[in-house]
């Protein structure tokens, strides 16, 4: 296994399940956040029925599973056999749900067919360098579609590639995975410079109660 491989397997073992219903008491759903039942939904993709859409580090593919059950055809995408196993277990006889083990700059340089959208949800567009992730999201991307992305915003001065640490045992050190963190406004000029277009970086306010921390959403198109 490399070094990412097991990083985002111990990193599974720490996520809980997604629960059987959320509030609506809907068996699948579609969520951008940190926070249940908070933010918007599917509509941030603008795709059809039948379109096939791809998500960028499905972990436990509740997302993807979604997807499927309203007709799209979803791919996800995952470099975690143990996030994959999980989600074959709860979602791998959804029709129309693809998953696949891959690493995700190779995925998108080997698919032929593309992409009416693009997403990740705090996955691949968090962990990857956008100057080798962007070029081959751009190239799969069909004219017209979508690329949407949720992540934690950045702390304050903390900006472009940053250590992420994931806990392992009391005795143990943690392992260290890279994510590029960027303001708003930082995006929108980054995204621009891959050839994209109507870009909009936002974040959304987390929910009222004692949480602060917010989500950013950031949406172009190709």
């Amino acid at each position: 296994m490399t070094d990412t491989v097991i990083a985002w397997d111990t990193y599974s073992r720490q996520r809980p399940e997604r629960r059987p219903t959320n509030a609506r008491g809907e068996t699948t759903w579609f969520n951008w956040t940190q926070y249940a039942d908070h933010g918007p939904g599917i509509e941030l993709l603008e795709v059809d029925d039948g379109a096939r859409v791809l998500d960028l580090g499905c972990g436990k593919g509740g997302n993807a599973a979604h997807l499927a059950v309203v007709g799209v055809r979803a791919v996800g995408v995952d470099v975690s056999p143990r996030q994959l196993a999980a989600a074959r277990e709860r979602w791998g006889l959804t029709p129309g749900l693809e998953l696949h083990g891959a690493e995700a700059v190779g995925y998108l340089r080997e698919d032929q067919e593309g992409f009416d959208a693009v997403y990740s949800v705090y996955g691949v567009v968090w962990f990857t360098d956008p100057a080798l992730l962007l070029p081959a999201i751009r190239k799969r991307l069909r004219p017209g579609g979508r690329l949407v992305f949720s992540q934690r915003p950045p702390v304050e001065g903390c900006y472009g590639c940053q250590a992420s640490y994931i806990p392992r045992g009391p005795d143990e050190d943690p392992l260290v995975v890279k994510r590029w963190d960027y303001e708003p406004d930082a995006w929108e000029r980054l995204l621009k410079e891959h050839g994209f277009t109507d870009v909009d970086a936002t974040v959304l306010a987390a929910p009222p109660g004692n949480r602060t921390i917010g989500t950013l959403i950031v949406r172009a198109r190709a």
